[in-house]
């Protein structure tokens, strides 16, 4: 079970998506759990409130622990900004929980924009927007730090799957098809 953590726009679901298409690819059966799916559904009541995005993370965990109990390798893509939240993730999943760094810096971030919510929340039309006004805690020992500022989506992508094949060879509780 990998838990991708990073910044708005770090490229988090990007880079899951690409990998979870390489690793179907080789045969694995792999399912990509995102952030802004979960929030238009299953967390469809929640807001931004502390209270609501611990919550958020925990309904998450909760699904991805289903998931990966069922054999699947399961890449969940969520902010989950505060080291805490992403604690109480691991231990909802227990054994092979894997915390995943997308880091790319704020600068880099405020540049993609993909949704035009950086700007939004600095003409103050979003409050309490992770990394401008809302903490992001960094993950200080991550089981993978993914530099995607720095790097191309395509390598990237090839750092995670390595890492994720890797994991599951030993013995991490995921199976291939067939």
């Amino acid at each position: 079970m990998f838990w991708l953590t990073g910044l708005s726009g770090a490229g988090k679901t990007t880079l899951a998506r690409a990998a979870e298409n390489r690793l179907f690819a080789a045969g694995v059966d792999v399912t990509v759990l995102d952030g802004d799916t979960l929030r238009a559904g299953l967390c469809s009541d929640l807001g931004f409130s502390e209270a609501d995005r611990t919550e958020n993370v925990r309904r998450a965990a909760e699904v991805a622990r289903i998931l990966r109990d069922a054999g699947q390798v399961v890449l969940v893509t969520l902010i989950s900004p505060l080291k805490s939240d992403r604690e109480l993730a691991a231990r909802i999943i227990g054994e092979n929980f894997a915390e995943i760094f997308v880091d790319a810096g704020l600068d880099v971030c405020e540049q993609r924009d993909p949704k035009g919510l950086y700007a939004a929340a600095r003409a103050g039309k979003i409050s309490s927007f992770t990394g401008i006004d809302a903490p992001y805690e960094a993950p200080q020992s991550p089981a993978l730090r993914v530099e995607t500022g720095a790097q191309a989506v395509d390598a990237a992508a090839g750092e995670l799957v390595t890492f994720v094949e890797a994991t599951v060879r030993t013995g991490a509780g995921q199976r291939k098809r067939g």
